[in-house]
């Protein structure tokens, strides 16, 4: 049998490397990235919900709430900025679910390559859509006159504290993507998970004005903690211990979760 040889084709005989597991997961990063630019469309929550929660509550509650529009923005504005990041995080299982409904994942489990790379790369890659969020929320605030006693540092590492534990939140909904049926379930379901967790915070009222039995709630939230934590960071009055609580939390949603996308991701057809 006469054998040719293609210009350009791998040489016979040798087998291309196998990309390593940062090599993988960037690609699929840049993968999430390339369906915002050919979907633009897709970054409207990223940028239509900061404006209308921090332009929006400021007006319509700072003079009732607070008295001025001012003092409210400065409580206010970390708040809307965990909401508005936060209420992001389910639309890596979203894709999750559309993949694993068109036989795309399918197509991934049949590569050599490092099987968390397709979800780890997703999650980085929306990690833009969060900082994108962050940033708008600081900028609009910034021109309504939101000033941080914490300085650029502190708003930076509330940005930064905001993103990981938004990441390790992430890891949910790409376990329930793998579980539910339909990409509709999935959003339903957030809708009902989230809305209640955020507005059974203290992002917009103190929770010493609210029931016992509502308060008790509130304060054992984890979003309050983590509204807590980034008001402190921006005002510049943050303790080690409370950061180091969203940092554990955040771990634990990544130890519990992790696992188990990653289990149902090698078994679901």
């Amino acid at each position: 049998m006469t054998t040719f040889a293609l210009p350009g084709a791998h040489p016979a005989g040798l087998r291309p490397a196998v990309p390593g597991r940062a090599a993988s997961t960037l690609v699929f990063a840049h993968r999430a990235l390339l369906k915002l630019k050919h979907v633009p469309e897709q970054m409207i929550d990223a940028i239509a919900i900061p404006v209308l929660f921090t332009v929006l509550f400021t007006y319509l509650f700072g003079g009732a709430l607070a008295g001025s529009i001012g003092d409210y923005l400065h409580a206010l504005l970390p708040g809307t900025l965990v909401m508005a990041v936060l209420l992001m995080t389910v639309y890596t299982g979203l894709v999750l679910k559309t993949d694993l409904d068109r036989g795309v994942l399918d197509r991934f489990r049949s590569m050599p390559i490092w099987r968390p790379a397709v979800i780890v790369g997703s999650l980085l890659g929306d990690a833009g859509r969060y900082l994108l969020s962050a940033t708008i929320v600081v900028a609009l605030g910034l021109l309504m006159g939101f000033r941080p006693d914490g300085g650029v540092t502190g708003v930076f590492l509330a940005v930064a504290l905001v993103v990981v534990f938004a990441f390790s939140l992430s890891w949910v909904w790409t376990t329930l993507a793998l579980v539910v049926r339909t990409p509709a379930s999935l959003s339903g379901l957030s809708f009902i998970v989230q809305f209640p967790l955020m507005f059974a915070s203290n992002v917009f009222v103190d929770p010493s004005t609210m029931p016992g039995w509502l308060r008790a709630f509130v304060t054992v939230n984890p979003v309050s903690l983590l509204v807590t934590t980034v008001r402190d960071l921006m005002h510049g009055t943050a303790t080690a211990g409370r950061v180091g609580w969203v940092l554990l939390a955040s771990a634990a949603l990544v130890a519990v979760f992790a696992p188990l996308t990653m289990h149902l991701y090698r078994t679901r057809t």
